[in-house]
């Protein structure tokens, strides 16, 4: 069972930064898919960013420019660093683990308020 465990949300004001950790409880990007999501109200749960095992990164329209993910091995941990925020990147930020044939891994989420 793997465990994901995001933090670093908060308020903050528009143009401002943050940035997000995902810490796994296990060791496994090496064979799965890590990815950034967020909800916000009243809408579906959009991909933010993913970052495949070999460290290709995939990043959504709406944030290519201003967000990068990144990770590091030795802490079992995936970051996002958002900056030039927009008060519509507001919402619930989630941590994911896939890979094919496998359910995938959630966080519990980590609330982005941007205040206009």
């Amino acid at each position: 069972q793997v465990q994901l465990v995001e933090s670093g949300g908060g308020l903050v004001q528009a143009g401002g930064s943050l940035r997000l950790s995902c810490a796994a409880s296990v060791n496994i990007f090496s064979i799965y898919v890590m990815g950034w999501y967020r909800q916000a109200p009243g809408k579906q749960r959009e991909l933010v960013a993913a970052m495949t095992s070999g460290g290709t990164t995939t990043y959504a329209d709406f944030v290519k420019g201003r967000f990068t993910i990144s990770r590091d091995n030795a802490k079992n941990t995936v970051y996002l660093q958002m900056n030039s925020l927009k008060p519509e990147d507001t919402a619930v930020y989630y941590c994911n683990a896939r890979r094919q044939a496998v359910a995938p891994y959630w966080g519990q989420g980590t609330q982005v308020t941007v205040s206009s």
